[in-house]
């Protein structure tokens, strides 16, 4: 009879295992700490450390996976990306929106309310907007993409801002990935705060001189994320941001400018 006790034994932990195969999963999906094709093995180990430190030092890595909608305003455009889901609303001024969906690129464009049919209009339109999400959410959430796919992070030494102020420096490249893959990024990571405070932009990654370097401050918190909205001057920093886990559905897909207020 042991053979028995002991193939009943075996039986139970395989049904124990089962059971704890999905929340193992879970685990590790929320323990994730980067996107699937993040350049580990040719990244920097202090440069992954110090990215890692910024992520945590802006809420952490689940807060950021957690957090559905996002929405801000930069140079008269008002987006709300919903992550879950990964749809795109884009307003151009007081008249024109589009909502499209950024896996597919595919969506509907809206002028004064009134739905744009004209076929090439409206293709236009709604495949230009997934370079200027790709462009206008770097612009706000950068250092929350510091491990996506594709990007490659390098320890540059000690420097210092513009400001004065001691800075560890890292390097992001990107391969394969992106809009522009070509581009080349130094950002500034406080020594006291541990967050990125400057960013240096180089349009081509060959490039000796960056083309310009701006200030990345006045961090605040929205929901369960930290985001800085002042890029150094008015015209080029964020506002109207809202990090939250509802949007009514009339206000995502509203052929018209919505009450920014409303998105909270």
């Amino acid at each position: 009879m042991q053979p028995k006790r002991n193939n009943l034994n075996c039986y139970w932990l395989i049904l124990v295992a089962l059971c704890l195969l999905p929340l193992f999963s879970q685990a590790q999906k929320k323990n994730k700490l980067a996107a699937d094709g993040f350049n580990a093995a040719g990244s920097d180990a202090k440069a992954i450390a110090l990215a890692d430190k910024v992520i945590q030092n802006m809420g952490g890595y689940d807060a950021w996976n957690n957090t559905r909608y996002i929405a801000w305003t930069w140079r008269n455009q008002y987006h709300i990306w919903d992550k879950f889901q990964n749809r795109y609303r884009l307003e151009r001024g007081d008249t024109l929106v589009i909502v499209a969906d950024l896996n597919t690129k595919t969506g509907m464009a809206y002028s004064n309310g009134q739905e744009i049919k004209d076929p090439a209009r409206r293709d236009k339109l709604v495949s230009g907007m997934y370079p200027s999400w790709a462009n206008d959410s770097y612009w706000l959430a950068l250092p929350f993409k510091l491990k996506d796919s594709g990007v490659t992070l390098k320890y540059k030494g000690e420097g210092k801002t513009q400001t004065g102020a001691d800075a560890d420096l890292i390097e992001l490249t990107f391969k394969g990935v992106g809009v522009t893959p070509d581009n080349r990024y130094i950002l500034a990571i406080d020594k006291t705060s541990g967050l990125i405070t400057e960013w240096s932009f180089f349009r081509n990654y060959a490039d000796e001189k960056p083309a310009f370097t701006r200030p990345w401050i006045d961090y605040q918190q929205y929901g369960k994320i930290k985001l800085a909205s002042s890029r150094g001057d008015a015209p080029m920093n964020m506002s109207n941001i809202a990090v939250t886990q509802n949007i009514p559905a009339n206000i995502f897909n509203s052929p018209t400018p919505v009450n920014k207020a409303l998105v909270k």
